[in-house]
């Protein structure tokens, strides 16, 4: 959401905020005052029918024929005179005219009978008894607004009617709340357009003081645009605005000097960072002059524990502490000003690293520091890697040359035996046995002898650009029914984007499928494999993890072994010949394991644009 856009929000949100609160306590004050004069008024006119009433109740019965003790008597004298009494009468039918809210007017005795009733046809019959018109009146704002548009009700105020303290009825009048809705409608209408008219109008009034508010942005968008562009000028103080925007104008001005600093920086470093950045395994971190960090190397995250994008532009202080060995070591070397000599040091992972810190200094004067970090153990791993690679080429020219001296004798054996089983026609059935024995044996041989063969001859690689999740895609179709054999879910975990690499499909998607089926075999009982794949800087990482027994330490650096294996009908090729085709393609293969958890094979290939134009007519040789 762009900031201007935010701003008319905001304002628009207090300005409703405002309307909403100012025309709640306006429909409150309206609602209630309108309530309370209808209550007041109603209340009017039944004291008005009780007074007319009063005169006709309490009539002198001794001149009469009526009988003082007969309760039934003295009613129907009450009922006589109350129906004859014009004035009464008279009052009950002008009430319905005197106020627009008034539904209906009645007097009653004690069972409820209409006495005398606005309606002549109710006169005789019982009325049932209303809600009290003090509960609206009494009620909350919000309940008083419910009342009044819910379905239409009838509410009525009921004052009692004595004679001589013994109760004898009461006078009812009945308010319609349909006709005090359409009272207060027009008032509430005209409320809430007023609030609605503000609001718009706030909208409009919002977004001109925004644009007006935002307009010296533009002019610092072209300023920082200007010093991205590597163009820096600085306006004069007596020219600078003396508001916000001159203060802004200020620290853009500081912000181009420290940047022509740093492109000072960089020039005189310029040819150090290009040797330093050859070798990209060694974590490097840049510093200037004021300990600020302005590169760092892809590997550095590893060792320091966060991205590179938080690292950069930070002091050393914000990025090492003195919490961990690797922040004491770096923080003590920048405290004192002294350089760090190849320090081993360890890790909160638990992993050795070699750290040095150098000084740069130019003229005498300091213009920055170089942080480099090693890591011991992918030394170590790299040595392994040379001495395997050493191992497998001597076993390859070793078994090429018995494979040459041994095919030869094994064709000669075999044709000797078919003439030998021509010549002796008449066998008997052991010497029979013992012949398909030996013939048996001499095609086991042969198949092996073929294996060391087809191993160690030169390979010529068919490169070509292709998406490895369609490789992954195959190779997963490929083993689908050994993984459905041994009741093993195969999960892909693959990115949207496209992994480009170039390389021999067919090989690769063979190395490929021997790290999975290894993965499935190491699992009898059933499990999950999880085929993973992201894509760095300059390569792609293909991760196979399985939820295996793990490698044993003992054997773990002897599982790229040609012909090692631990299992009964194993052949031992399958992973030689996975590490064979990375070495191939430029690439690498590693594990991790865990002994009850599983193994981790992490496969590496460089993508497609970062490989050397060449490499597409190289003759790769064992």
């Amino acid at each position: 959401m762009k900031l201007k856009t935010k701003l008319v929000v905001a304002i628009t949100f207090m300005v409703f905020a405002l309307v909403a609160a100012y025309s709640y306590a306006y429909l409150s004050q309206l609602v209630r005052m309108r309530i309370t004069e209808a209550y007041t008024d109603t209340d009017f006119i039944a004291r008005q029918i009780f007074n007319s009433a009063r005169q006709a109740v309490e009539i002198d019965l001794d001149d009469s024929r009526v009988r003082a003790d007969d309760p039934r008597q003295v009613h129907d004298a009450i009922a006589e005179s109350l129906h004859s009494d014009p004035g009464l009468n008279t009052l009950l039918q002008s009430i319905i005219g005197y106020s627009p809210i008034i539904y209906d007017a009645a007097i009653v005795d004690t069972e409820g009978v209409a006495l005398l009733h606005t309606a002549p046809d109710l006169i005789g019959r019982k009325i049932d008894i209303r809600d009290e018109f003090s509960l609206v009146r009494d009620s909350n704002f919000w309940r008083q607004v419910k009342r009044i548009y819910e379905t239409p009700h009838i509410y009525e105020i009921r004052l009692p009617i004595n004679r001589d303290h013994v109760p004898f009825g009461e006078v009812r009048v009945g308010i319609s709340m349909t006709f005090l809705k359409n009272e207060l409608k027009p008032q509430m209408n005209r409320a809430l357009l007023f609030s609605a008219l503000t609001i718009v109008i706030s909208m409009l009034l919002a977004a001109g003081l925004s644009h007006l508010a935002l307009r010296p942005l533009k002019a610092i968008g072209h300023r920082l645009d200007r010093l991205s562009a590597g163009e820096v000028d600085t306006v004069p103080d007596q020219e600078r605005r003396k508001d916000e925007f001159g203060a802004v104008s200020a620290k853009i001005d500081r912000v181009g000097r420290q940047m022509r600093d740093v492109k000072e920086v960089f020039s005189a470093l310029k040819e150090n960072l290009d040797q330093l950045m050859a070798n990209l395994q060694d974590g490097l971190v840049l510093f200037t002059r004021d300990a600020r960090i302005v590169l760092v190397s892809a590997s550095a995250e590893q060792f320091v524990g966060r991205p590179r994008s938080e690292m950069l532009g930070c002091q050393v202080d914000e990025v090492f502490d003195g919490t961990t060995p690797l922040g004491r070591t770096v923080m003590r070397a920048f405290r004192h000003h002294e350089s760090i000599e190849a320090t081993e040091v360890r890790s909160a992972a638990g992993r050795t690293m070699q750290v040095s810190l150098d000084f740069i200094e130019e003229g005498g004067e300091q213009i920055g520091a170089l942080l480099t970090m090693r890591d011991s153990e992918s030394v170590r791993r790299i040595e392994d890697e040379i001495e395997l690679s050493r191992r497998l080429a001597a076993i390859g020219r070793l078994t090429s040359g018995v494979a040459h001296e041994v095919k030869n004798p094994i064709n000669a054996i075999v044709v000797h035996l078919e003439i030998l089983r021509e010549k002796l026609r008449e066998l008997d059935p052991d010497t029979r046995r013992h012949m398909d024995v030996i013939g048996s044996e001499i095609h086991r041989l042969d198949r092996v002898v073929q294996t060391l063969v087809d191993f160690t001859k030169p390979v010529e690689l068919r490169l070509s650009d292709v998406d490895l999740r369609r490789v992954v895609d195959e190779v997963v179709m490929l083993s689908s029914a050994e993984a459905g054999r041994h009741s093993i879910s195969v999960a892909r975990q693959l990115p949207q984007e496209p992994l480009p690499v170039k390389v021999d499909a067919d090989l690769v998607k063979q190395a490929i499928l021997n790290v999975v089926l290894n993965g499935v075999q190491a699992m009898p009982n059933g499990g999950n494999l999880t085929i993973s794949a992201a894509r760095f800087d300059s390569t792609v990482e293909l991760a196979i993890q399985d939820e295996g027994g793990g490698i044993p330490p003992e054997i773990r650096n002897k599982i790229f072994n040609l012909y090692f294996t631990t299992k009964k009908k194993g052949s031992g090729i399958g992973l030689a010949m996975a590490y064979r085709v990375m070495q191939l393609h430029n690439g690498s293969i590693e594990f991790d394991s865990e002994e009850g958890r599983g193994t981790t094979f992490r496969l590496r290939f460089p993508i497609a644009d970062t490989r050397h134009s060449a490499a597409e007519s190289v003759t790769a040789t064992s």
